[in-house]
């Protein structure tokens, strides 16, 4: 009733009044009617009219920009006799600023894993890129023309694309009625019929383009040349490190400025989007998959005999042959090596930031209830008289009273509260990114240090040109007279946040001096912590405080889910857990299908070995050895760059986190399993390919 929402500058109070009389209309018509009748400018009538939210546009900007017009045209209909405030307009347009939180979140969580899924499908194309080169130069030498060798590549491209968008799209639709709940799949068509389009346009691309390169560029005896002997085009201008020294740039940049994606001004959220500072976490990347590659070149071109010193416990006298088989096979190994490093650092990434999140939604839960249980009172029937019955609540780990009074800062009202400083980290989580200094040990042993010591936001320091050790005179309501009196207090530090606090101006003090000052020492809030679930907690509590009116008893899970229904604190765990499968689907798929497919296009030479004679123990150390180096490899080097990103991630994303984690929080167990199912795909692929090249194959003899 007494907000500043959607009202012109200069119309609303700085802040809301504390002298506030609500009465029956009627009693209060007896009452100024008389004084209306005689003197009508010193009566305001207020009338609130609420809109059908059924009738305005789903969209919000849309919405926004109806719920205005209806103003509008209130507004010159009164033509000037009344003053509108838009309150819905005003909410609509902070939800519409908001909603591009999700669009920051999906660029950066989401677009790695389509940029993945794009190199997956041009590397399932490329495959068999060794085969087809032979097969057109073949078939350039019986005469065949450029159009015959590209409709020959663009068939078979057509039939692989068709069959996987099928599959995509019914795996898509399924996914997205079971799992997200999607009513209506005709919502989801644009963005289908975009992905099908894109998918088709990209196989295509995968066949033709190098049929095309090759038959207009390369000779026959050209196209026969080992590709592992050609260095490509962005080796050579050394992308790789350019990419990364751009990334590192954008990302100092971008962390120099303090860039905050959510801004509070005056305590009302805002999203603020700086599309550059997406370079960053892209570049790198980027950057770390192509130095893979360039990485597992050098090591089994120059380096293979270290490789064979490697793999000589596994190979025995085999390891230099291993090796050398390794060295030439370099370039496709150096690929699925990549595509394994740029799997797991997209899973890495993703899970570590989404795993932080997540714990700092609980933080942040805790942040605006207080503690597990919070039982809030009032000045008249404090919660601290329950202090030894809520101690008895079975599971109570411990409950801890905070003063909760409110007192001037020159004109400005603000929210003041009394803490123990030695106690009140037992009841609730004080974290280090509370307080400006960003030690909350420190902070608090100072404040206990200090009797009239009090911390104040950094909105008032700011306000009021505080510097360490000033005296910072307020008003306080005194408990003899109740009316507002100067009390002396020292500005010894700024707090950011603290529990149960508003987010833009606040006090925090002594309560033994607070209570001195005042002649009050009972407390209006009860932190509590519990030890089990804190339903049933609640529920006792709740019991206990029935006899006190205005008595709220509120718990850490309900103020979670009120906390993630808005747009600036989004619920990422559906997200995540989508990320999170597709993360998986994409490490079982290069691990599994790319090396499959490598390993096939092999068989010839393994069939070979096996009809020489070689024992299946020496196929299996080429498989191996092969298998390992890409697995392993590349999932030390995509979980390193992983942490990485995820650092940078959050970094970047500070302003998603209130309060910012003092660390990352790792799913190690999702990690654990990632490599699992990478390891036994990995085998699965080798165990396949190894059980083939011991059966006889006559086709697989002639082919090549």
């Amino acid at each position: 009733m007494f907000q500043a929402i959607g009202l012109p500058k200069g119309i609303a109070p700085q802040a809301p009044p504390d002298n506030v009389l609500l009465m029956p209309m009627a009693e209060w018509q007896a009452i100024f009617d008389p004084q209306k009748a005689a003197r009508p400018d010193t009566v305001k009538t207020e009338i609130h009219v609420q809109l059908a939210r059924n009738a305005l546009p789903p969209d919000p900007s849309a919405a926004f920009i109806q719920a205005q017009r209806l103003a509008n045209n209130l507004e010159a209909r009164v033509a000037g006799s009344a003053v509108i405030a838009n309150n819905l307009a005003a909410r609509l347009d902070g939800v519409r600023a908001d909603a591009l939180y999700a669009r920051v979140l999906f660029l950066f969580l989401g677009v790695p894993g389509i940029v993945l899924a794009l190199l997956v499908t041009l590397a399932v194309a490329a495959s068999g890129s060794d085969r087809r080169r032979r097969e057109q130069a073949l078939l350039r030498i019986r005469g065949a023309s450029l159009l015959q060798v590209l409709g020959l590549a663009g068939t078979e491209a057509a039939a692989i694309g068709l069959l996987a968008i099928v599959l995509g799209l019914a795996l898509a639709g399924t996914t997205a009625i079971a799992w997200l709940h999607l009513a209506d799949l005709r919502l989801a068509i644009p963005w289908f019929a975009l992905a099908a389009g894109v998918g088709f346009v990209l196989a295509m691309a995968a066949f033709l383009v190098p049929a095309w390169r090759d038959a207009k560029l390369l000779t026959v005896s050209a196209a026969r040349v080992d590709a592992n002997q050609q260095f490509p085009l962005w080796q050579r201008l050394y992308l790789d490190l350019a990419f990364i020294m751009l990334g590192a740039i954008a990302f100092w940049s971008t962390a120099k400025s303090g860039y905050e994606i959510v801004l509070a001004p005056e305590g009302v959220a805002q999203t603020s989007v700086h599309y550059e500072a997406f370079l960053a976490p892209l570049c790198l990347w980027l950057g770390l998959g192509l130095l893979s590659v360039r990485l597992y070149r050098l090591m089994l071109g120059p380096g293979r005999r270290a490789v064979a010193v490697a793999i000589a416990s596994m190979s025995y006298d085999l390891s230099p042959l291993v090796a050398a088989s390794l060295s030439r096979q370099r370039l496709r190994i150096a690929r699925g090596s990549a595509l394994v490093a740029l799997a797991f650092a997209f899973a890495t990434a993703t899970a570590i930031f989404n795993t932080t999140y997540n714990a700092q939604s609980r933080v942040d839960a805790e942040l605006t209830n207080g503690a597990d249980v919070t039982v809030t009172g009032t000045s008249t029937h404090p919660a601290g008289t329950l202090l030894k019955e809520l101690q008895a609540i079975p599971r109570v780990v411990t409950a801890e009273p905070m003063m909760h009074r409110f007192a001037y800062v020159g004109s400005d009202l603000q929210d003041l509260f009394g803490i123990n400083p030695a106690h009140i980290g037992k009841a609730t989580t004080i974290s280090n990114a509370y307080f400006a200094g960003g030690n909350a040990a420190e902070t608090l042993a100072l404040l206990a240090g200090t009797p009239d010591g009090v911390l104040v936001s950094q909105e008032t320091v700011n306000d009021f040109q505080l510097q360490p050790g000033d005296r910072l005179n307020l008003r306080l309501q005194s408990a003899a007279d109740h009316q507002y009196h100067v009390m002396p207090f020292r500005f010894i530090g700024v707090a950011r946040e603290f529990p149960t606090a508003p987010k833009d101006s606040f006090l925090v003090a002594n309560a033994n001096y607070i209570a001195e000052k005042t002649g009050s020492d009972v407390a209006e809030v009860v932190l509590i912590r519990t030890s089990a679930n804190a339903e049933s907690v609640a529920a006792a509590a709740r019991q206990t405080a029935a006899s006190l009116p205005g008595m709220k008893v509120t718990t850490l899970r309900e103020t979670q889910a009120l906390i993630s229904s808005s747009l600036t604190a989004i619920n990422l765990q559906g997200l995540t857990t989508l990320e999170l499968g597709f993360s998986v689907l994409m490490i079982v798929g290069v691990t599994g299908l790319i090396m499959a497919l490598g390993l096939a296009e092999r068989r010839r030479n393994f069939t070979i070995l096996s009809a020489l004679g070689a024992r299946p123990g020496q196929l299996g150390v080429f498989l191996w050895s092969e298998g390992l180096l890409v697995v392993i490899g590349g999932a030390i080097l995509g979980i390193v760059a992983g942490f990485g990103l995820a650092e940078a991630l959050v970094t970047i994303l500070t302003g998603v986190f209130d309060p910012a984690p003092e660390a990352l929080s790792i799913p190690w167990l999702y990690l654990a399993l990632a490599v699992a199912m990478a390891l036994a795909c990995g085998a699965a692929a080798i165990g396949g390919a190894q059980a083939l090249s011991r059966k006889p194959d006559l086709e697989a003899l002639r082919g090549g």
